[in-house]
C-alpha cells in the first residue's frame, strides 16, 4: 500500500505529502505500481473528454482532456520527454547525452519533440469514436505504463545514484511480480467492446523492445528523464495501433 502511495506522490500532483510521510525506500519500488496509477490518470483523461464532448466539439474536448492530465501529473512525463530529445538529439557520446539531459533548459530538439507529440496525441484522440474512446484511453494509459515499467526494470541506471535528480534509483523487481501486475493491466480491457483492439498492443511491445536496446546502446541504461519519455512515446505508439485497428 505504501508503495502505491509513493507512486501516486511521484507521478501525480495529488498532495498526499500533506497527510502521509514515506521512507525513501518506498519510492525505489514504485515501478510495479505505475500501471495502477495509470487507472487514475487514464480515468481522469477519459472523464474529462467524455464530459467536455457533451458541451463542446470533439477537438477542443480532446485538448481539454490532455490539459487535465497535464495538471494531474504536473507534466512530469513531458519534462522528461523534452530532456530526452534534447539529450539524444544533441549528444553523440554517453557523457554528452547525460550532460544535456541534466540541463533544465529546453532546446530545439525538446521543443520540436513536444510539438510533434502533442499534435499526434490530440489528433489520435480526436480520430476515435467518443463512446469507444472512454475505455480505450484508460487501457492505453495503463498498458503503456506497464510496458515502460517492465522495460526500465530490465535496465541499469545510467548515472551514479548521487547524480539522480530525484535522488531515487528504482530497485529491480522480480519478473513474476510484473506477472501479477499484468493481471490488473489486462483487467482494464474488460470494458473494451471490440477485442480486435488487442492487436494494437503489439506495436507498443515491439517499440519497447527497440527503445530498450537503443538506450542500452547509447547510454548503457536509463535515467529519470528516460522514464517519462519512454512512457509518452510508448503511449503514442499504442494509440497509433488503436487508430489503425479502428480505421480497418
Amino acid at each position: 500500500m505504501k508503495g502505491f502511495l509513493a507512486a501516486l506522490m511521484m507521478l501525480t500532483r495529488i498532495p498526499l505529502w500533506r497527510v502521509v510521510t514515506l521512507d525513501k525506500r518506498y519510492f525505489s519500488d514504485v515501478l510495479v505500481y505505475w500501471p495502477l496509477v495509470g487507472y487514475l490518470t487514464g480515468l481522469a483523461t477519459a472523464l474529462t473528454l467524455w464530459g467536455a464532448s457533451v458541451i463542446m466539439p470533439p477537438f477542443p474536448a480532446c485538448v481539454l482532456a490532455v490539459a487535465v492530465r497535464l495538471l494531474l501529473t504536473g507534466a512530469i512525463h513531458e519534462d522528461g520527454f523534452a530532456d530526452f530529445w534534447d539529450g539524444f538529439g544533441g549528444g553523440r557520446t554517453k557523457e554528452r547525452i547525460l550532460t544535456i539531459m541534466k540541463d533544465s533548459h529546453i532546446g530545439s530538439y525538446g521543443t520540436i519533440g513536444l510539438v510533434v507529440y502533442f499534435m499526434l496525441y490530440v489528433s489520435l484522440l480526436f480520430s476515435l469514436d467518443m463512446p469507444e474512446a472512454f475505455p480505450l484511453i484508460i487501457c492505453v494509459d495503463v498498458f503503456s505504463k506497464f510496458c515502460t515499467s517492465v522495460m526500465i526494470n530490465t535496465l541499469p541506471y545510467a548515472r551514479e545514484e548521487e547524480e539522480a535528480k530525484t535522488k531515487v534509483v528504482y530497485r529491480r523487481n522480480r519478473l513474476w511480480v510484473f506477472g501479477v501486475v499484468a493481471l490488473f493491466v489486462f483487467a482494464s480491457f474488460v470494458f473494451v467492446g471490440d477485442w480486435r483492439y488487442l492487436w494494437a498492443l503489439l506495436l507498443p511491445v515491439l517499440f519497447s523492445v527497440f527503445l530498450r536496446g537503443y538506450m542500452k546502446r547509447k547510454i548503457g541504461g536509463y535515467t529519470g528523464d528516460c522514464c517519462g519519455a519512454c512512457f509518452l512515446m510508448t503511449e503514442v505508439v499504442c494509440y497509433l495501433g488503436v487508430v489503425v485497428v479502428y480505421c480497418w
